[in-house]
């Protein structure tokens, strides 16, 4: 018996057990029979399977996108599925399939002898890491939460109910993603003055220029020239985008690229902290200059500024009710105990 000649119930089967959307497409598409069969009455449920076993959990990705102002972000909320929903559901799990590739660099940067492929397990878990984080920063790190109101009682009263939806060990799954994402922010987007330097000096070592940094408050950084035509130009990538940040001319000083030395750097990445994973990701791929960065931070609006995310203040709140310690957290992360690639 040929695989078209099948039963329907088993070609079901089949469409239900595949393992993204894109296969169960292209198997729907392969010849008449099995397009009929998919676009029956199960075709949604076949999509949501295939949906959970790709972008899943798919709780946690409703939460994110069902988030509102009309209601707390730790109510729980359900909602039937729908092609609707899963165009939604593709674009924020792409985003978390990105950071899926690049966990394993981040993660083992320095003891890169123990770099390896995520388990489905651990994917599974940094999807939904990626999925409440985003959550948390869309509920609470916008113009509504200025800088005034972050200490609030109430408010941080309303920020713990989230995080105590969830358990220690989903909280350093979190915890640990976001020290994923902070590596990208203050290496890659927001680099200090002593990384600009360490990264030029890799690159150009017999280069007898010297960087010049905006060491003082009064004097204006160098500014680099900007294209008016940013949102939409092509992205800048492999060698020529090293050559554009770090190669020096009349015109351009990669010294401009330094976001501060150690301290004021520390408060432009608490501020930069509260971008969410997918704004991460685009200033990753599509800001390979100071600048960019600064014009997309811009465009967020007034209440960005000098206001540091609160994620971490929530947690070792969260934690000291707990009777727990966020140092504590820290540790066992950086062992393995705890987090996305915890040793089971």
């Amino acid at each position: 018996m040929t695989f078209e000649d099948l039963a329907i119930e088993l070609l079901l089967e089949i469409m239900s057990s595949c393992c993204s959307v894109a296969d169960v497409v292209h198997l729907a598409s392969s010849c008449r029979r099995f397009h009929k069969a998919f676009v029956g009455s199960r075709k949604l449920s076949i999509l949501e399977r295939a949906t959970e076993n790709q972008y899943g959990p798919l709780s946690d990705a409703v939460q994110l996108l069902t988030q509102n102002d009309s209601q707390p972000a730790h109510t729980h909320r359900s909602v039937p599925f729908s092609l609707a929903l899963l165009k939604q559901i593709m674009e924020v799990g792409r985003v978390a399939r990105q950071w899926e590739n690049i966990y394993p660099f981040k993660k083992w940067k320095y003891n890169f002898e123990d770099r390896r492929l995520l388990t489905d397990a651990e994917r599974y878990r940094l999807r939904r890491a990626i999925y409440r984080l985003w959550l948390y920063h869309k509920a609470f790190h916008n113009r509504h939460h200025p800088r005034f109101s972050r200490l609030q009682r109430l408010v941080v009263l309303e920020r713990a109910e989230l995080l105590h939806n969830w358990r220690l060990v989903e909280l350093a799954e979190i915890e640990d993603v976001r020290g994923v994402v902070r590596e990208v922010l203050q290496h890659r987007i927001c680099p200090s003055n002593g990384t600009v330097q360490r990264k030029y000096r890799k690159r150009f070592p017999d280069a007898e220029h010297q960087l010049m940094f905006n060491i003082h408050l009064n004097y204006p950084p160098p500014t680099p020239i900007v294209s008016q035509q940013f949102y939409s130009t092509p992205q800048i990538t492999g060698a020529d985008k090293y050559a554009t940040k770090f190669s020096s001319s009349a015109r351009y000083e990669p010294g401009a690229e330094g976001w501060g030395d150690e301290i004021p750097h520390y408060y432009v990445m608490e501020d930069m902290m509260k971008l969410d994973p997918g704004q991460v990701l685009w200033l990753r791929d599509n800001a390979p200059l100071k600048g960019h960065v600064e014009m997309f931070v811009r465009g967020l609006g007034d209440w960005f500024d000098n206001n540091g995310e609160t994620f971490g203040q929530t947690l070792g709140w969260v934690m000291k009710e707990r009777g727990e310690s966020v140092e504590e957290l820290k540790e066992r992360i950086d062992s393995g105990e705890v987090g996305v690639s915890r040793d089971d």
